[in-house]
């Protein structure tokens, strides 16, 4: 179950969709390679945050 606010469904290498902080309130998604897995927590109700290979970080809204 690919469930983008649980931490478990989230790995290194997977090709994801963010959402950026700057882009929270118009939903813009940016395509990425995930890098590093910021969120500690198991889940998180806004989406895990993330780091992608091009250093930008956001929140997970689609595993692709």
């Amino acid at each position: 179950m690919n469930d983008p606010k649980k931490r478990f469904s989230i790995k290194q290498g997977q090709k994801v969709n963010i959402v950026l902080k700057q882009d929270q309130r118009s939903g813009k998604l940016t395509q990425g390679i995930v890098k590093n897995i910021l969120t500690n927590s198991p889940s998180h109700p806004h989406g895990i945050k993330v780091r992608l290979q091009d250093g930008q970080v956001g929140r997970v809204q689609e595993i692709l």
